[in-house]
Formats: structure tokens, C-alpha cells, sequence
């Protein structure tokens, strides 16, 4: 008798949890799902305009490869701003660094994986150019960068006046190559794309129900059963028909998932982990919202600053190797106007 009792009481707790409807969750985020909205009408928009050319799927793996510096930058920059700074440097930093590989490669015959790593360093040194300033004599990061804009421009000015092609074929495959199409063609499509795509679909349906199991576990206001479906149904139709257009690009012999594709969702993934699950991701945000409460809590605010630039200009090598890969050569005057392609893309 107590057992079934307790059954009874269990299965009631179970049911007694807040179920938000669908119409609360719409409301609730149309401020988020706006952003969402607004980007499907542009996408129509410049279907339209295009000819319908916009979606095609050559174009669309053209698209990633052209703008993979804006996704990678973009990454970094978040970070600076979110701890209140900024880094107006950042097409300079590149035309600079990119300079520099290029003429290592040319003049003094660095193979390709040894410029990679060459020009990280680079980018490493200019973060910490620019955090020590920043971080420790306190100069504001609008400052210090403006001054960096034009301090690294005129240096990518000495290193590369006159354009400097790049002939290494494993360099430039980084920007212009796809990952090994390994399982074949399928009906035309690549097959490791299929496969991936499918995977990333298993995947998003598994995290929406470990997400609604946890919070009927926890009793805590959960979506409803409608809203998750709804959720998942969408999703599987995006990710299949970007898994589409992905495997029906290239041609007979190559196509599929760009490398370049690779490493940006690497990145994202990465610094999403340090942002929402460590103690330096908590730091930038403790920085941002508060700085003296965070100097009272502990936080080193200025380890912290120093971080974020030294960080930035990673991010920033790694952009310089995308875009350099992609134009095959170095000029003074690549990278104008990407900071602000950047802050607009935070």
C-alpha cells in the first residue's frame, strides 16, 4: 500500500512541473528569435535579387571561404568587448603578419607548416605588445590600438610594398581545399558530409532531450513537448539542407565540407567551452559587468585584459593565414576595414 502511494506521489511530483507554452516561449524571446527572422529575410531577400544564384551550393562554400576572417576575428573581438575594450588594429595586424609569412616562404624558403607556426608567433608577440599597454600601464584599448592600426600598416608597408605571391600548394589548400572525401559519392553528394550532417542532426535532437529530461529532474519551469518538437523538426530540416548544399559542392573528384569550415567551427566550439564552462570565460564576463566588484571578488583584472589582447592576437594570425591561403599573395593593403567588419559581426 505505501508503495503504491509513493508511486503515485512520484508520478504526481513528475506531472506538477511548470510546462511553458509555446505561445509564453515565442513572447517571451521574440527579441532573440527577431535576429533569427531577420536573417531568414535577408537570405530571401538576396535570393531574390541573386537570381536565386545566393543559395547555390558552390556560392554558399565561397561565402564561408571568403569571410572565414570575419568569423575567426569576430571570435576575439567578442571577447575585448564584452570586457569593454576594443581593437581597431586588427586589418592592419594582418596585412602584416600575412606579410610576413609570405616573405618567409619566399625569401628564406620556410616550408609551409613552419610559416604557420612563424606567424602565430607573430600574432602572439602583437597581443602582448598590445595587452602589456593596455593591461599594465593602463592606456585605454581605443588608444592603443588606433596606434597599433598605424604602426602595423606601416610595417606591412616595408614587409610587403610590392605584392608577394604565395606558390605553396599546402598552404593555400587551407583556405580552398575540402577534407578527404572519403566515403565517396553518393547520388552525386559526398558522402562524408552526409555522414556528418546526420550526425550533427542525432546530436541536436539528443542535447534538446537531455535538456528538457534535465529540467523535469531538477523541477524547474520546462518547455513543452510541442515546443521541443517543433525545435527539433526545424533544426533537422536546416542542418539537412546545409548538409545539401555543402555535399552537392565541388565536382566529380572533390567537394564537401571546406577545411576552412573545419577550423571556424573548431574555434567556435572551443571558445564557447572556455566562455560558459571555465573560470577565465567567468572572469571577462565578472570584468565586463562590474570591474571593481570583480577586483573586489579576486578577479586579476589586468591578468585578465592581458589575456583577451594576447588571445586576440592568436585569433588575429589565424585570420591572417585564412586570408593570405585564400589570396595567395601579401600586400600592404590587405585587411582594410576589417576591425570594423568585426565589431559589426560581434
Amino acid at each position: 500500500m505505501s508503495t503504491t502511494q509513493g508511486k503515485t506521489s512520484s508520478s504526481q511530483h513528475n506531472d506538477s512541473h511548470h510546462v511553458i507554452s509555446v505561445k509564453d516561449l515565442v513572447l517571451g524571446n521574440m527579441r532573440s528569435y527577431g535576429i533569427y527572422l531577420a536573417l531568414i529575410v535577408i537570405i530571401v531577400i538576396f535570393q531574390i535579387l541573386t537570381g536565386n544564384r545566393l543559395l547555390y551550393p558552390n556560392n554558399v562554400v565561397a561565402l564561408v571561404q571568403q569571410n572565414a576572417y570575419v568569423l575567426i576575428t569576430a571570435i576575439g573581438m567578442l571577447m575585448l568587448i564584452v570586457a569593454t575594450h576594443i581593437d581597431l588594429s586588427v586589418g592592419s595586424v594582418i596585412a602584416f603578419i600575412g606579410g610576413l609569412g609570405a616573405y618567409a616562404m619566399m625569401n628564406w624558403g620556410m616550408n609551409w607548416f613552419l610559416t604557420i607556426v612563424f606567424m602565430i608567433a607573430i600574432g602572439l608577440l602583437v597581443g602582448v605588445w598590445q595587452g602589456f599597454w593596455v593591461a599594465y600601464v593602463h592606456i585605454p584599448a581605443f588608444v592603443v590600438t588606433l596606434g597599433g592600426m598605424l604602426i602595423f600598416r606601416g610595417l606591412a608597408t616595408l614587409v610587403a610594398g610590392e605584392s608577394i605571391a604565395v606558390r605553396s600548394a599546402p598552404f593555400r589548400s587551407i583556405a580552398i581545399d575540402y577534407l578527404p572525401n572519403v566515403f565517396g559519392f553518393w547520388g552525386g553528394l559526398d558522402g562524408l558530409t552526409l555522414v556528418v550532417g546526420a550526425v550533427c542532426i542525432i546530436l541536436f535532437i539528443w542535447m534538446q532531450l537531455r535538456k528538457r529530461a534535465n529540467a523535469i529532474k531538477a523541477d524547474v519551469p520546462v518547455e513543452s513537448s510541442a515546443w521541443t518538437l517543433l525545435k527539433c523538426v526545424i533544426a533537422t530540416l536546416l542542418i539537412g539542407y546545409v548538409t545539401y548544399l555543402f555535399a552537392g559542392s565541388g565536382n566529380s573528384t572533390e567537394g564537401g565540407i571546406p577545411i576552412m569550415l573545419v577550423i571556424i567551427v573548431a574555434l567556435v566550439g572551443v571558445y564557447w567551452f572556455v566562455l560558459n564552462r571555465t573560470v577565465f570565460g567567468r572572469d571577462i564576463y565578472a570584468v565586463g559587468g562590474n570591474r571593481k566588484a570583480a577586483i573586489l571578488s579576486g578577479v586579476d583584472t589586468k591578468m585578465v585584459d592581458f589575456k583577451i589582447f594576447l588571445n586576440m592576437g592568436f585569433l588575429t594570425a589565424i585570420a591572417s593565414i585564412a586570408v593570405l591561403s585564400r589570396l595567395a599573395s601579401a600586400s600592404a593593403a590587405t585587411g582594410q576595414g576589417f576591425e570594423m567588419d568585426a565589431i559589426a559581426a560581434c
